[in-house]
Parts: structure tokens; sequence; C-alpha cells
């Protein structure tokens, strides 16, 4: 019988020796795949979930330093126990060794258990990410975002209720190499459409059913996009000289000339190009007449140097070509010196243009010098200034001189105040020195033009 005890409590110590060992390595592996799977998964939300981390770090140190504090026990254990295995042999009292060993035997598979199953929770935690992470850093919650203009956005964006819970957790590299991320992108919001979709594009060239179509449109419409595009679309189409008669038997002119009362600097504009390009037939000329002093009007008081300002002095332009309907802006002479001299270089071609339609109407000369103008208007004599400008002021005065010897003006300079254009230009004697100082101008086109002029003094 003493031989069979002892066999046994060596079969017994075989068994828990082997146990032991088998726990070291599933502890060891545990903690090895739980720590991977944490790296893993961790790396693409490291910036956002700095306090889950923080969280379920405290809780893997915490695990990582029980396992150790068990693997300490077991490997104590294990050593108790070949040391009894080993005075087995040698000492008669192995009946007392082996029943302790049997009696550590429970707690110890208790122990390893608990440890199991506190991993394993913590591993599926991370690995199955849902709706809710831990319980001290808050809940995680999905919120409809807003769209954004322009497509930006969109999606539902996780938003963060609860206190955030300390910095990230210890032990983590920042210079550890990110795992390439699986999550789907957001996807941009749908860009926003009108109502209503144009038609026609707006370099089309159109028929009179389509342009009548057009008309309908803009005079319908309340929206300033439609009426911006429709306006433009009629102004290229304009530019085709069996359009501008089209137009004008479609009634179209007196739909788009409505547009100058609007408030909008924009429509305003786009009406004024419309209506220039259809000012280049005669026919039409005759029906814009009537609103050519509202357009020369806001024209005047509008921003200087503006879009709308620059449309409508091309508009009053192209309607003072011909002789016929000047008179009707013989009153805004004293603005459009004025506006001569305060314009920028674009202003300043544009209302000199207009000017010399004036100044190639003899009927229209009396009026012209009899008004006030800046005696700084006679910097414009300057070299400093490039050719264009130079060729117009030079044109300007070349008229109205042959204009007041044709008209025989000179003789009546009572008539005429020291602040007249007449005073400025002919009685002052500056503007001669002026032109005198040009004819030695490097532009050999500028030098031409002041020979000429001043061969007719």
């Amino acid at each position: 019988m003493g031989r069979t005890r002892e066999a046994g409590c060596v079969a017994a110590g075989v068994v828990i020796g082997a146990g032991a060992c088998y726990c070291m390595y599933r502890l060891t592996w545990g903690r090895d795949e739980s720590q991977k799977m944490w790296e893993d998964n961790d790396d693409d939300d490291d910036d956002e979930e700095s306090s889950d981390t923080a969280e379920t770090g405290a809780q893997m140190g915490k695990g990582t330093s029980a396992g150790v504090g068990a693997g300490a026990r077991l490997q104590r254990d294990s050593k108790a126990k070949a040391e009894v295995s080993v005075e087995l042999k040698s000492s008669p009292d192995v009946k007392v060794e082996a029943h302790s060993c049997a009696l550590n035997r429970g707690s110890l598979e208790a122990k390893a258990k608990a440890l199991f199953s506190t991993l394993k929770e913590q591993a599926s935690a991370k690995a199955g990410r849902g709706a809710r992470l831990g319980t001290i850093s808050g809940t995680r919650t999905l919120a409809q975002s807003l769209p954004f203009p322009g497509g930006r956005g969109g999606g539902c964006h996780p938003t963060r209720s609860g206190a955030r819970a300390g910095n990230k957790a210890s032990g983590k590299s920042k210079g550890r190499a990110r795992a390439k991320s699986t999550r789907t992108p957001a996807t941009s919001w749908p860009v926003r459409k009108g109502k209503f979709n144009f038609p026609y594009k707006i370099d089309d060239i159109l028929g009179a059913t389509d342009l009548q179509r057009v008309l309908n449109i803009l005079e319908r419409t309340n929206d300033p996009f439609i009426q911006e595009v429709a306006l433009v679309t009629l102004g290229n189409n304009a530019a085709y000289s069996f359009n501008q008669n089209a137009i004008r038997e479609l009634g179209g002119l007196p739909i788009i000339a409505k547009m100058i009362k609007t408030k909008d600097p924009i429509i305003r504009e786009k009406a004024y190009n419309a209506l220039n390009n259809l000012s280049v037939n005669a026919e039409n000329q005759g029906k814009i007449k009537i609103y050519i002093s509202q357009v020369c009007d806001d024209t005047m008081i509008c921003h200087l140097d503006s879009a709308v300002q620059m449309a409508g002095l091309r508009l009053l332009t192209n309607m003072t070509v011909t002789n016929h309907y000047q008179h009707l802006l013989s009153y805004s002479f004293p603005d459009f010196f004025a506006l001569l001299f305060l314009g920028n270089y674009f202003t300043k071609i544009q209302i000199m243009k207009l000017i010399i339609n004036f100044t190639e109407n003899p009927a229209m000369t009396r009026e012209l010098v009899s008004c006030k103008v800046p005696s700084e208007l006679i910097s414009l004599f300057n070299k400093e200034w490039d050719r264009e400008i130079l060729l117009n002021i030079l044109t300007l005065f070349e008229n109205i001189n042959d204009n007041i010897k044709n008209e025989g003006l000179a003789s009546s300079r009572k008539e005429f105040s020291r602040s007249s254009l007449f005073f400025l230009f002919k009685e002052s004697g500056v503007c001669v020195k002026k032109i005198k100082a040009l004819a030695n101008h490097s532009d050999l086109v500028v030098k031409v033009k002041v020979l000429k002029v001043l061969t007719k003094l």
C-alpha cells in the first residue's frame, strides 16, 4: 500500500505541475493577444477616444498587474509542488504535503478562471466597440448633422456626452505606426438645386419663339438669379441684328427697361448691357429714348467706378452717337465733367467718349462750353497720362475749339463765367501751354495729334 500511495502522490504532483504550466501559458498568450487587439483597434481613434483609452488602459493595467501577481503565486505554487514531488521519494511525511497541495488546487483554478473572464471581457469590449464604451468617460451617441452648403459635411457625426476623463493612457507611443483605417468615409451632402432650371444656355442663339419664352420668364419671375440669367441671354442675343428687331417686335424693350428700376445693382447692370446692344438699332433707340434720363440719373448717383456705372455710361454713349437725343442729356454736362475728374482710368476713357459725341454736334456747343467744370481738369493734359487719355482729351479740345470758331462764340466771351469750360479752354491760356508742352512727347501718335491741334489755334 505504501508504494501505491507514493505513486498516487507523484501522479497528483505531476498533474498539478502540468496544470500550473498550462495556466502560465494561457495567461501569457491571453495578455499578448489582448495587447495586440488593443493596439490595432485603438490606433484609428487615438485622438478621438482619449478618455476611453485612459479608462480601458487603467483596467488593462490592473488586469496585467493582477496577472503578474497571479503568475508569481503560481510559480511559487509550482515550485512548492515540485519540491513535494521530489520529497515524496525520500521523506515518509508526503501525506501532509500532498494534502496541502490538494487544498490549494481549488483556489488556484478559481483565480485563473476569474482572470481569464476579465481579460476576455476587455478584449471583446475593445474589438466590438459599439454605441457605448466604458462608464467613466461617458456615452457616445450618434447625432444627425446639419447639411452644409456646397456639399460639405453630411452623414452622422459622433458626439460625446459626459465628462472627458484625463489624458491618454500611458505606455502608448505617439510614434507608433497607424494601422490602415477601415472606417467608411463620410459621404458629401448633395448640392441643393433650385426649383427652377433655366431652359437655355446664356450663349444660345434663340429664335422668336424661344425669345418670347425668355421674355415671359423675365416678366413673371421675382428671382434675382433667374432675372440675371434671362437678361444675359437676351443681351447676348441682342448682339445679332435679326434678334434686335425680333426682341422689339415681341415687346421686349419695356420688359428689359423695367429691370433698371430694381435696387439690385447686378440686375441693373445686366439690363443696361442688354439695352446697350439693342440701342445699336436706330428703331430701338426711338423706343429706348424714354428711359435715357432715368439711366443718366442712376449712372451719376451710383457708386463711383462701379460696374453698373460703366454699363450706364456705355449705354449713354451709344444713345448719343447720333444727334437725335443729345438734347435730352444737356442738363447733365456739369456732372459729366465732374465724373471725368473723379473717376478712375476706365471711367475717364468712357466719359470722354461720351463728351466727344456732344462736341461733334455744333448745336450743343453753347450749352457745353457754358457749363461749370473743375479747374483740375487741366491736369489731363500732362504727359504722364498714356496715349488713349491724351488722344481723347486732345480730340475734345480740338472739337470745342473748332465749334467756338464756327459758331462765332469767341466774340461773346462775356457770356461765360470764369469757371466755365470756355474760360478754361480759351481765355486762361493754361490749356494752350499744356498742349505745347506735349509737342515733345515720346509717343509719335500723340506728337502728331498735338501738332494738328496747334496748327488750328
